[in-house]
């Protein structure tokens, strides 16, 4: 399975006792620990699948998609949907900026292996977007190509998450099951105490997971800037 080997129909008890030459008990025991993992599902009449391997990102650091899909070891790759200058009244407030101010504004449809994995859409400003404007996004991170061609690093962020019920268009572009949720998380990301990323993701919910780990003693995280609501 994390091969790639096996990615749809998972095997019978008896072709995978064949295969590997071991009793059907241990086969049944190794299905049903895959089975409460959630990586297989049984179908009555229908069979055993294996479902989609969800992508575990931890909460608490600055991450990219990118980066989350490279670590889980797929192949992934962006489609560019739109890359220019635009006007946001929303997102230049975000960004502490006029409401007529001119931004950059990149949005790519992110894809895990063969499956689209979120709608991304990420506004800058002005100056700083505008040396990203001839770069090909489809397989390059924002991030990388931000601090290389403008030395600007984002050093601080705030997300908000929350579950959305997807609209037919989005449903459509990331080829949603009827009962599939999305996870949308907007970003404001910060360099130097300047607001100078604001991003709203549209994640496959069935497909991505965010993990916390605390401790009673922990102290709560401190930021310099201040995002807007």
């Amino acid at each position: 399975m994390a091969s790639g080997e096996i990615v749809d129909r998972f095997p019978t008890d008896r072709e995978l006792c064949e295969h590997y030459g071991v009793s059907r008990h241990t086969v049944r025991e190794a299905v049903r620990l895959l089975r409460a993992r959630g990586l297989v599902e049984r179908h009555r009449g229908r069979g055993s699948f294996v479902n989609d391997v969800p992508l575990v990102q931890p909460l608490g650091g600055l991450y990219s998609l990118y980066e989350a899909v490279e670590r889980q070891g797929l192949p992934q790759r962006s489609e560019v949907l739109f890359l220019g200058v635009d006007r946001d009244a929303e997102a230049a407030a975000r960004l502490a900026l006029p409401a007529d101010a001119d931004l950059v504004r990149l949005q790519r449809l992110r894809h895990a292996g063969d499956e689209p994995l979120a709608l991304d859409s990420v506004w800058l400003p002005g100056d700083l977007g505008r040396p990203l404007l001839e770069v090909d996004f489809s397989r390059t991170a924002l991030y990388d190509e931000l601090l290389e061609r403008t030395g600007v690093r984002i050093d601080a962020a705030e997300e908000h998450l929350e579950p959305v019920v997807p609209d037919a268009d989005a449903r459509d572009v990331l080829h949603l099951g009827s009962d599939e949720a999305l996870l949308r998380v907007r970003r404001l990301g910060a360099s130097g105490g300047r607001p100078v990323e604001c991003r709203i993701s549209l994640i496959r919910g069935q497909r991505f997971v965010y993990t916390s780990a605390w401790r009673a003693d922990d102290a709560m995280p401190a930021t310099s800037f201040t995002p807007s609501p």
